[in-house]
């Protein structure tokens, strides 16, 4: 039953007059405190709005950061779908940030769909769905009951009358607001679940899409920085002369995290960045990749904070004699983002405002960041959010924007700030290199008893105890283990770290998979027969499992020299399952088909699914095949692509997506069909070669012998 709240008039006028004449209905999205009278009230102003205009145009507004992932396009399908519009009558625009009205803004983590939308859209377009047909049935003096909706019109079914919601908007804007409208029975969408037309398609093929690169303001300077060379080092002092005798170049500023040069242009600024000569202060750190991994190992030597435990894993190895156990060792490096935009945002300080135009994950931290660096309330700080050129967790952090408020600030006029490809190698907040230690045992009737994990890992977000992030994928994954133990090990390491494309289930699920194949490899069983016995109590990353085991043939004969691996991962709300199939062409790894099924429950779009699977795929075998960050004395050596290098053409694999239907809630998309690429490819490489491969990337000289690499 719908229950309605009893708004004024003149209140909801008020709070709809940013839209004209018409219909506008905002949702708000309740993860903040309890609500109020005043914070009803203020429930129309926009986490999303929705407004329908005379001419029945409906626009939308996306409150979350598309960087590829399609946003611009699913989330209006959610509120398009309950209510009933026309979609060649649907537009779509990106929501400022704002403190409070949006809710949690931070586009990571899967969680556009599946957290912040799927049931507030709903209601918002149910709500303004029924007000359009209560005002249709009062023009009529018939029952709403009698009234239907589709394709953006309101229909009396008895005689036949029909009105366009832009007829009955001005008269719908004068109702009640429904506070728990009736939803759609899922059997009566009409959007969701099919590969409805992409909003801003159109605008990115023809190059009208604007990202953060692209903005232009009148009197604009543009600016890059010059950050320390090590982690830990400040600016101890700097010389300009020759920086400012570069034609073009008109400031060069000191800011928090290194030296700002502005110019007329973006080559300006950057010649003069390369003739600035800057000291730097010496922070004390000057490990090399090699001994920071002799450090964690040294790390996984002692005891570390329970992070999972159930059973008694020592009697329970201590049973399986050496025969049933397995011990190794699995390492993977530091990653860099390298996302195709590199790091930039345009900042115009004002004395009483300031107004951003960022490529970010996080408007609302680029919004408070920038109100502390000015000092200006919070409200006095506009941030528009432009489309990002990828953002893999790298832009959900907001030193680039520190960089462009203070340099706008400093030289007292709007400024857009790009930093160099190499100052973006070298200075990321990478993904955490880790080192696990484990020990599995399996019992005479191949079944696997027990799993100790020692996890050391640099923490992504809490300062003491277990790091969540680090051990995602590693503790409380889905296998029916009777005895396990999960413990984790804390590093102190000025090497910044972040969240990269799927987070601890990157790293995590490569080393469970490899040493979950070990291990049905030492009980004589088939590894995907091993895990469906494992997966008993999850019945749908089982089913995930078997669909890709049936659609890549596992079992069936195979050309000579290639061979299949399998790994799969429950991540964010999406279950994946991957096999590859491999060969050696030569010293080459070649990875020539990816057969992929995936849960992600209730699908929006079909075709941006199966895109973001398949990017991620690439992002995965890239990381597998290549991906590594080294330091040496305290600074990353890599700065460019031609020593950090990403897939190529050539390397590109076949993949087949098969989504398999679901009706729970949406779970991720984004991020789940990374993880198992790697492991499913060391697999295969085992399977053809019997070469165990314990460390990322795979290097092609590991299959010169078949020495054990991580023994």
């Amino acid at each position: 039953m719908t229950t309605m709240r009893k708004i004024e008039r003149r209140e909801f006028l008020k709070l709809g007059a940013v839209a004209g004449s018409g219909l506008l209905l905002g949702v708000h999205v309740p993860w903040g405190k309890a609500s109020t009278a005043a914070a009803q009230a203020a429930a129309f102003q926009p986490n999303v709005f929705l407004r329908i205009d005379p001419d029945d145009v409906v626009t939308i507004w996306c409150a979350r950061s598309d960087m590829g992932q399609g946003v611009r396009t699913a989330l209006p399908m959610i509120v398009a779908d309950e209510l009933d519009a026309d979609w060649n009558r649907v537009r779509v625009e990106q929501a400022d940030a704002h403190p409070r009205s949006y809710g949690r803004m931070m586009t990571v983590g899967s969680s556009s769909v599946r957290n912040g939308a799927w049931m507030p859209l709903r209601r918002a377009g149910a709500a303004a769905r029924e007000m359009l047909v209560s005002a249709a049935a009062a023009r009529w003096g018939v029952k709403a009951s009698e009234c239907v909706t589709e394709a953006g019109r309101v229909t009396h079914t008895a005689s036949g009358r029909s009105l366009r919601y832009g007829q009955v908007a001005e008269a719908a804007a004068a109702l009640p607001v429904p506070t728990s409208p009736t939803l759609k029975d899922p059997s009566r969408f009409r959007l969701i679940g099919t590969r409805a037309k992409v909003l801003d398609g159109p605008a990115k093929v023809t190059g009208q899409a604007v990202y953060g690169a692209d903005v232009r303001l009148p009197g604009m300077l543009f600016a890059t920085v010059v950050h320390p060379p090590r982690f830990g080092d400040r600016v101890a002092s700097f010389d300009a002369t020759r920086a400012r005798a570069v034609a073009g170049v008109r400031q060069v500023v000191q800011v928090s995290k290194g030296v700002a040069v502005v110019g007329e242009s973006t080559w300006a600024a950057l010649q003069g960045a390369k003739a600035l000569q800057v000291s730097w202060q010496d922070g004390g750190f000057a490990l090399s990749s090699d001994e920071i991994f002799r450090s964690f190992a040294g790390l996984a030597q002692r005891p570390g904070v329970e992070a999972e435990k159930r059973g008694d894993v020592s009697a329970a190895l201590g049973s399986a004699g050496a025969a049933g156990r397995i011990d190794a060792v699995y390492e993977a490096p530091y990653l860099a983002h390298a996302t195709m935009e590199p790091m930039n945002c345009t900042a115009d300080v004002r004395a009483d405002r300031c107004e951003i135009w960022a490529p970010t994950q996080n408007p609302q931290g680029t919004q408070s960041t920038a109100a502390q660096i000015t000092g200006l309330p919070i409200e006095a700080v506009t941030v528009h959010v432009t489309l990002l050129g990828c953002g893999w967790g790298r832009r959900s952090r907001t030193d680039f924007v520190e960089d462009a408020v203070e340099t706008s600030k400093a030289v007292g006029a709007p400024v857009q700030l790009l930093w160099t490809r190499e100052e973006d190698m070298q200075h990321d907040y990478y993904r955490p290199a880790v080192h696990h230690r484990l020990t599995g045992a399996v019992d005479a009737d191949g079944r696997l008893t027990a799993l100790h994990v020692k996890v050391v890992a640099q923490p992504f977000a809490s300062r003491d105890g277990v790091d969540g992030p680090a051990v995602a994928g590693m503790a409380e994954h889905d296998y029916a283990i009777p005895n396990v133990l999960v413990e984790y090990c804390r590093p102190d390491l000025p090497v910044p770290v972040g969240y990269w494309r799927s987070v601890g289930p990157s790293q995590n699920t490569f080393i469970l998979e490899s040493f979950v194949d070990e291990l049905a490899h030492l009980a004589k069983r088939d590894p995907v027969e091993f895990r469906r016995e494992l997966l008993t109590n999850s019945p749908r990353l089982r089913h995930v499992l078997e669909v890709a085991a049936q659609r890549s043939g596992w079992g069936s004969a195979l050309p000579a020299g290639r061979a299949l691996g399998v790994a799969l991962v429950n991540d964010k709300g999406g279950l994946v399952a991957q096999v590859a199939e491999v060969s050696l062409e030569g010293d080459r790894v070649r990875v020539h088909k990816v057969t992929c099924a995936a849960d992600c429950g209730r699908i929006i779009h079909p075709g941006i699914v199966e895109g973001q699977i398949v990017g991620s795929i690439v992002a995965g075998l890239a990381a597998a095949l290549h991906g590594e960050i080294t330091i040496e004395n305290g600074r990353v050596k890599q700065s460019n692509f031609h020593d950090y290098p990403l897939l190529q053409l050539r390397e590109m694999p076949v993949v087949e997506v098969h989504l398999v239907s679901s009706e729970e809630e949406p779970g991720g998309v984004g991020e789940p069909a990374v993880p198992p690429l790697a492991p499913a490819v060391a697999n295969a490489l085992f399977a053809l070669t019997g070469t165990r491969i314990r460390r990322l990337p795979i290097r092609f000289d590991a299959f010169s012998s078949t020495r054990d690499r991580g023994g």
